[in-house]
């Protein structure tokens, strides 16, 4: 069994074509991956454009979001990421899920079909709570 942490993709992005885990420039991103990097075993980013993406893959900005597509772009959306997951996630692993409802409502059920224990730890609470709720829960220094 493996501990993989899930974290969503942000608006606020670098200019240039950067590692994915240094392209997305928010509190909460920020927040987010060192979150999963203190209690993942590995992590992967959910991307609006790329799907399911690698920390260190290396991709450039862009302007799209899972939160102003119709439902079934949403399903295409998750339909293309789930074959993906394979190579990174196993029935049986442990999954963190950082990401909004629109991000994690089509993975959420295939995940636990496949019998992953999910945690949705910021479901339900707004920017500021999530913020708040990760600055309580980061391991310091």
């Amino acid at each position: 069994m493996a501990r993989v942490g899930l974290i969503s993709c942000v608006s606020k992005k670098r200019s240039t074509a950067s590692r994915a885990e240094d392209l997305y420039d928010s509190a909460l991103f920020s927040k987010s991956r060192r979150f999963v990097k203190q209690r993942c075993d590995r992590w992967l980013i959910l991307s609006a454009k790329y799907g399911l993406i690698e920390p260190e893959q290396v991709i450039e900005p862009y302007e799209d979001t899972l939160n102003t597509k119709s439902p079934p772009e949403r399903l295409k959306w998750a339909n293309r990421v789930w074959p993906a997951r394979q190579s990174h996630v196993a029935p049986g692993d442990e999954i963190t899920i950082l990401a909004g409802e629109r991000y994690r409502e089509h993975l959420v059920p295939r995940l636990a079909a496949i019998g992953c224990t999910v945690h949705v730890p910021l479901k339900g609470l707004g920017i500021g709570k999530q913020l708040q709720w990760l600055s309580e829960n980061l391991s310091h220094p």
